[in-house]
């Protein structure tokens, strides 16, 4: 069974990237090498703050879109909830 995950990454100058993957590990592999997306080029190295997983691709995509129309206060607000599940 794929996973679908929504993330967020720190980068090292202290701003947040939303991503989706089904393979996280490989993705910040891409993100750490700068063949990941455009806007992590140059800000590594990266800290996986959040990670969220679904079961279909369409959901995961969905909650991307919600996540990255938040604002930063926001996202600190939600990746602070999840360190307190974690």
């Amino acid at each position: 069974m794929d996973k679908h995950m929504v993330y967020i990454l720190k980068c090292k100058d202290n701003t947040l990237y939303t991503g989706y993957t089904n393979d996280l590990n490989e993705r910040l592999k891409m993100h750490e090498s700068g063949k990941g997306a455009k806007y992590t080029r140059g800000r590594g190295p990266f800290e996986i703050m959040y990670v969220e997983t679904f079961l279909t691709k369409q959901e995961a995509m969905r909650r991307e879109y919600a996540i990255k129309q938040l604002s930063r206060k926001q996202k600190i607000d939600l990746i602070e909830e999840f360190e307190k599940e974690g």
